[in-house]
C-alpha cells in the first residue's frame, strides 16, 4: 500500500474542493508543479493529479500545467479530469503521464473504454466516484444511476491499472474515509483499488491499513496534507513500517 498525494488544478492553481463543489474551493499553491516537487521531496512515490476545469468542460484544460508537473518530478504521475477519448489519452501519455483515469467516459461509454483498456494496457485506470453507492459523472454534477459495483463489473476482466474509488460525501470534508464502503467495493473486484476521500488524520491511516488484505493498494490524500493534519513523510513511514513487519 502507498500514500498518494493529490493535486487538484483549477484556473491553473493547486486547490482543494469540498464534496467536489467548484464554488467551495481553497487555493493552496499558485504553482502545481512546485507543489508536486514538494510532495516528491517529502517521499511521495506517485502523484495524483485532477484537472478540475477539464472535469466540468469534458476536455483537458490544464495540459501544459500537467506537462510541467511531469517534467519537474521523477516519480509516476496519474491524471484524471475530462479524459473522454483516445486523442486525449495519447496526449497525456506522450507528455510522460504514467496512467490516465477515466470516470465519466467509463459510466457513459463503456465499450469505448474497454477499447482503451486493450489499446493502452496498464496505462488506464477507472475512476469510480460514488455517493450513497451511486456513481456520479461530469465533475460529480450528474448521477449515472448505476452502482459503483455495477460499473466496476463491466471492466474488471479487462485489467485496468486500478479502480480509484472516491466517496463523494467524504471528499474534502475531513471526516474520515468510508472504510466499510471501500472494503465492500474492493471485495467485488479482482482489480487493485485506490481509496480516495476523507482521510484526515493519522488515526484514519491506522484504520485503513488493514484494508490492504482486501485489495486496497493505495490511499489518496489531499486536504489533510495541505492543512497539516497529516504529514506526508510520517504517513509514508507508518506504511513502510507496517510493510516491513
Amino acid at each position: 500500500m502507498i500514500v498518494i498525494p493529490a493535486i487538484d488544478i483549477k484556473d491553473g492553481k493547486c486547490v482543494r474542493l469540498r464534496q467536489g463543489r467548484m464554488e467551495s474551493f481553497t487555493i493552496f499553491n499558485d504553482e502545481p508543479a512546485a507543489q508536486a516537487k514538494q510532495w516528491e521531496e517529502q517521499g511521495a512515490t506517485r502523484i495524483h493529479v485532477v484537472d478540475l476545469d477539464g472535469s466540468f468542460a469534458g476536455r483537458p484544460a490544464n495540459l501544459e500545467r500537467v506537462r510541467n508537473i511531469v517534467r519537474g518530478v521523477k516519480v509516476p504521475v496519474q491524471v484524471g479530469g475530462g479524459i473522454r477519448n483516445e486523442a486525449t489519452i495519447r496526449a497525456y501519455l506522450e507528455i510522460g503521464v504514467q496512467c490516465v483515469i477515466l470516470g465519466t467516459a467509463a459510466a457513459r461509454d463503456p465499450e469505448a473504454v474497454i477499447g482503451f483498456l486493450n489499446l493502452f494496457p496498464g496505462r488506464v485506470a477507472i475512476g469510480i466516484d460514488a455517493k450513497n453507492g451511486i456513481v456520479a459523472v461530469d465533475g460529480w454534477t450528474q448521477s449515472s444511476h448505476m452502482t459503483a459495483t455495477d460499473v466496476a463489473a463491466r471492466f474488471d476482466a479487462f485489467r485496468p491499472a486500478a479502480f480509484i474509488y472516491t466517496d463523494i460525501e467524504r471528499d474534502g470534508m475531513m471526516r474520515g474515509p468510508n472504510a466499510n464502503a471501500t472494503r465492500e467495493f474492493a471485495g467485488n473486484t479482482s482489480t487493485p483499488v485506490i481509496l480516495s476521500g476523507g482521510v484526515s488524520r493519522m488515526d484514519d491511516l491506522h484504520a485503513v491499513l488493514p484494508l490492504e488484505k482486501d485489495g486496497i493498494m493505495g490511499i489518496i490524500i489531499g486536504r489533510a496534507l495541505y492543512e497539516g493534519s497529516i504529514q506526508l513523510s510520517e504517513a509514508i513511514k507508518l506504511i513502510e513500517k507496517r510493510n516491513a513487519c
